[in-house]
């Protein structure tokens, strides 16, 4: 198991859990971070944060400490 955090641009993964407790993690969980939501990294700005992940047809922009929060399972 890997973090979004840790994912490469087009890498894909299943999520697995949201870690952390507070505002954060319960946001994450609010825009679709739940278990077994496929999700893909998009890309990433040029010094690394933020993270653009694409999840349920959205894309959105993730601090990479907020990305770190994310448990990933790839096949």
């Amino acid at each position: 198991m890997k973090t979004l955090k840790e994912l490469a641009p087009s890498e894909r993964g299943e999520v697995h859990s949201v870690t952390g407790t507070g505002s954060i993690s319960r946001r994450l969980a609010e825009l679709g971070f739940i278990k077994g939501q496929p999700v893909q990294v998009v890309r990433l700005a040029p010094l690394g944060d933020p993270v653009q992940v694409r999840i349920r047809g959205f894309d959105l922009a993730l601090r990479r400490q907020e990305a770190a929060r994310v448990v990933i399972v790839q096949d």
